[in-house]
């Protein structure tokens, strides 16, 4: 089975209620559609009314289980106010402000969420990762213990011409730009559990750098190696390794002869890059010359899922990334 055919899988077996809050987006009702035709979760399309309906009408179709949440007329949004006046007092937001707030599909979607009545979130469609990972974190904040909010995309290859084919997590791909040795390695650890929730598979992760086992001095690599120590401190039970370069931790060869006292020997599926544009450039390359699939940029660290959608999103990324969402809405809710 397909990496991908494995995550819907995964996500029609144990539904869970998501808001996306581009609910007019003619991409978002296509890709909302498919996901409730599908199995894999309660949808709710936050937004104008009309405006939905429209976008609805334009496919040949009423809401049928489709949910539909107008900020402006919904009978929830006094009471979402109150309790995100209650939870930004301290930053001096009043109860006038707050409902002026919550004319905001954005914030109105993951109050949906704080308050119970969505498991999960998706936006960004037509807003910025920055609005979208702001208005978690005001809302939701992080998960207990987390002390950093990244992103990273899952990397999906399974093209007949990959000589390898899987489930691989590129991070971070689009949040943290410019991380420290402590932050590297958070990044590390956080992916990991990540790559586990989602493929029900180990981990394997290689910290990335233009050096493979000090064959470069530099402060750069340095940092990786750094990264890679905390790392194993924080997460013993996982195979971590670094520094190493690319193809010393994807070709099991190249591994073995640069790296012969490394265990990964090519087989990492998580790679963490030491920078932002790293990691962007390369899942980029990876996609438009590799011809990889790239489901993201998902965001992981907080203490709800609320995922990002790119403003250039197509249909299948809209179902897709729901079923991410509904992934971790069950990693989320599982006891312990």
């Amino acid at each position: 089975m397909k990496p991908l055919d494995r995550l819907v899988a995964a996500a029609r077996a144990k539904p869970r209620r998501i808001a996306l809050s581009d609910g007019a987006d003619a991409r978002v009702v296509a890709g909302a559609l498919r996901a409730m035709r599908d199995g894999l979760a309660e949808i709710t399309l936050v937004g104008d009314e009309e405006e939905i309906a429209g976008a609805l009408t334009s496919r040949a179709c009423g809401p049928g289980r489709l949910r539909i949440e107008d900020p402006a007329r919904s009978s929830r949004t006094a009471a979402y106010a109150e309790s995100y006046a209650a939870l930004r007092r301290a930053k001096g937001t009043t109860l006038e402000q707050a409902m002026v707030a919550m004319r905001d599909p954005l914030i109105f979607a993951a109050m949906m969420v704080r308050a119970g009545d969505a498991d999960g979130t998706v936006g960004g469609a037509a807003r910025t990762t920055a609005e979208t990972v702001r208005t978690a974190l005001q809302v939701f904040g992080r998960a207990p213990g987390q002390a950093l909010v990244s992103s990273f995309f899952l990397m999906l290859l399974c093209e007949p011409h990959h000589a390898k084919k899987g489930a691989f997590i590129f991070a971070d791909c689009g949040l943290v730009i410019e991380p420290d040795a402590a932050e590297l390695a958070d990044i590390a650890v956080a992916s990991a559990r990540t790559y586990e929730s989602l493929t029900g598979g180990a981990a394997k992760v290689a910290l990335l750098s233009f050096s493979t086992a000090g064959s470069a001095t530099h402060q750069r690599v340095t940092k990786v190696a750094e990264a890679t120590r905390l790392a194993r401190l924080a997460a013993p039970q996982i195979a971590i390794e670094g520094e190493l370069q690319f193809d010393a931790a994807f070709v099991e060869s190249i591994g073995r002869a640069k790296a012969p006292h490394y265990t990964l020997n090519g087989a990492a599926n998580v790679f963490v890059f030491p920078s932002l544009e790293a990691a962007n450039i390369g899942y980029k390359i990876a996609q438009r010359i590799g011809g990889a699939s790239a489901v993201g940029p998902i965001l992981q660290g907080l203490a709800k899922p609320a995922n990002d959608l790119s403003r250039g999103c197509s249909v299948d990324d809209v179902y897709h990334l729901i079923a991410v969402t509904v992934v971790q809405a069950s990693a989320e809710a599982k006891p312990g």
